[in-house]
């Protein structure tokens, strides 16, 4: 795989640790199975179950991590094995109902901001996931749904990452249509217009004009995308996504429409990461935003990063997001990056 030497060197961060020697100590009984759980989910069209598996283990620092899509799975999370575990931080992928390897009920009504939100409660309680030790990650759609889940159980929290996402998805929609539509070359704007306008969002032209004009730019600017990347979007669910984010890649559309919570940001009082890049799908500067609206923010914008900055920016994300971890639980609520 190509990528920029960059990304090929991956140096520890300055505060990086050897994690102690529990960190890798089963704490599963009877057959190993590589920390993998399967749990039964409640729902009002009856029983499924989600897949999710624990790397390390730490009492004190246990991330869940929400991935984006919606529909995508958590495997583009893999990258979180060459950092988290040298801070001795856990973490836990979780693929939502209706991705990877969980259930798919293939039933849009299932698709629904207040239903995933009960999920991810689930899910916390049967890791055994508290307020002194539970960190909830939430990456691009993932983002959406990790505040979702504050505003009505920060109780339960004791961080919140909110990567790569704005909280208002008319303000993203503004911000492609006046911002990032108009970087386009106008020819190619065009064309993507009228595909768009007859909705022929199943044309291979549609692709083929996203791909190195818009994707490369703001989805990730690697020359190369990673394969854990490419073999998770590759995964994505159709129906989830189309159902929830619309078809168009130039904003959202869906059920997820009005979705707007910025009014509401000052209500949160749990500590608050709020990441972004640079060249992001989303407004920079309204996730730099998000930080000095909530009680307890930190910003960490990726200079050189775009909407999968993970990747793209890895060093300034990786480095940022495990020093905040360890800082908040050291007791820091706001933390200097």
């Amino acid at each position: 795989m190509l990528l920029t030497a960059a990304c090929n060197t991956q140096p520890k961060p300055e505060t990086a640790t050897a994690p102690a020697a529990s960190y890798f100590q089963s704490q599963e009984t009877g057959v190993q199975d590589g920390g993998v759980q399967v749990i039964p989910i409640s729902t009002p069209k009856g029983t499924f179950k989600v897949w999710t598996k624990r790397f390390g283990n730490n009492p004190k620092m246990k991330v869940l991590l929400l991935n984006g899509g919606p529909g995508a799975t958590h495997e583009y999370f893999e990258c979180m094995e060459n950092f988290l575990p040298q801070e001795g931080i856990e973490f836990i992928y979780y693929d939502q109902l209706g991705c990877g390897n969980s259930d798919n009920p293939k039933d849009t009504a299932m698709w629904s901001l207040p239903r995933y939100v009960e999920e991810v409660e689930q899910v916390r309680k049967a890791l055994n996931l508290t307020k002194d030790n539970f960190y909830l990650l939430g990456h691009s759609w993932g983002g959406i749904l990790a505040a979702e889940y504050a505003f009505k159980y920060q109780q339960n929290l004791k961080g919140l990452v909110i990567s790569n996402m704005m909280m208002s998805i008319p303000a993203y929609n503004k911000y492609a249509d006046e911002v990032l539509a108009p970087q386009l070359k106008p020819e190619v704007l065009a064309e993507i217009r009228q595909i768009e306008a007859k909705k022929d969002f199943a044309n291979p032209r549609y692709m083929q004009l996203l791909e190195p004009n818009f994707y490369a730019e703001h989805l990730c600017r690697l020359p190369e995308l990673p394969e854990p990347m490419t073999r998770s979007l590759g995964k994505t669910n159709q129906s989830l996504y189309v159902t929830m984010q619309g078809p168009s890649e130039f904003g959202a559309s869906g059920k997820l429409l009005h979705w707007d919570r910025t009014p509401d940001l000052p209500k949160l009082s749990v500590p608050v990461l709020s990441i972004g890049g640079k060249y992001d799908t989303m407004d920079p500067e309204h996730m730099r935003r998000i930080a000095s609206q909530v009680q307890n923010g930190t910003a960490l914008i990726c200079p050189n990063g775009s909407h999968m900055s993970l990747y793209d920016d890895q060093q300034t994300y990786m480095s940022g997001l495990t020093k905040w971890i360890v800082s908040v639980n050291k007791g820091e609520k706001k933390v200097a990056l």
